[in-house]
């Protein structure tokens, strides 16, 4: 129950900073938003290459947008616990009778409620440009809660390199070399059989794909939910081992201070 309070106090908390920032929240949904909008424009013609598999181009970009704002989002998250280090809450939190595993969880719960309503708006906005979504409801969820479970995976992953660089220039260097190099080497803006090789390769063991393939498996009309639950899983994962990284990263931060 102490755990649980705790984690409710900081979440608490880490949603107030956000609301005190509401520019913040809303350039970091406008970028998404420019690539949901300008891409599907762009690019709408794509779909006549031969084998690309659907009518719609901006059908098939939702997924992937709605996945990279959830990657980013989380990526970024890092920003905050910087903030905190340089200003010393993160020490006070360490001698108070805080629990630590709340302080970590605290985070990341504001993280899925950003992603949650940021997919949802995005959602929104393809279906009045034209989307179309015949998986209905139920595989607009499923997508949300892959999204919401690399935002987790990522969020907590960019806490660690927080807690390990402790340098916001640092962070933002090596959060722009993992996430950017992972978007693109995924299915979120081509077709992944129009690929290269090498591109489909690496794209099988690349959580941004699965949480895109998953996505959109979801959202077509005869989807196999088996390999939407199957993705899922490996996001699980994905997620858990980012948090147990995470928690090394807070554990040697401990025994620094």
């Amino acid at each position: 129950m102490i755990a649980l309070r705790h984690t409710l106090y900081l979440t608490i908390r880490q949603v107030k900073a956000f609301l005190r920032q509401p520019w913040y929240l809303a350039l970091t949904l406008a970028q998404p938003i420019i690539w949901l909008l300008l891409f599907g424009a762009l690019f709408k013609k794509i779909v006549e290459i031969p084998g690309f598999g659907s009518k719609s181009y901006i059908t098939f970009l939702t997924p992937g947008i709605v996945v990279m704002s959830a990657v980013f989002s989380g990526g970024w998250s890092g920003m905050s616990m910087i903030d905190d280090l340089d200003h010393g809450v993160m020490d006070r939190f360490l001698v108070a009778p805080t629990n630590r595993g709340a302080l970590m969880v605290g985070r990341i719960a504001p993280q899925v409620l950003t992603t949650i309503i940021q997919s949802l708006i995005l959602v929104g906005l393809a279906l009045a440009v034209g989307a179309t979504f015949p998986g209905g409801a139920a595989g607009i969820v499923m997508l949300i809660v892959c999204a919401a479970l690399l935002s987790v995976g990522f969020s907590m992953l960019s806490n660690g390199l927080a807690l390990m660089l402790r340098r916001e220039e640092s962070v933002i260097a090596a959060v722009n070399f993992i996430l950017l190099p992972l978007t693109f080497l995924s299915s979120a803006f081509l077709q992944q059989s129009l690929a290269p090789k090498w591109i489909q390769q690496i794209a099988k063991y690349n959580p941004v794909n699965w949480a895109v393939q998953a996505g959109r498996e979801a959202l077509n009309k005869s989807g196999d939910w088996g390999f939407v639950m199957a993705h899922a899983g490996y996001l699980l994962a994905f997620a858990v081992v980012c948090a147990l990284l995470a928690t090394r990263a807070f554990r040697s931060y401990q025994r620094s201070v």
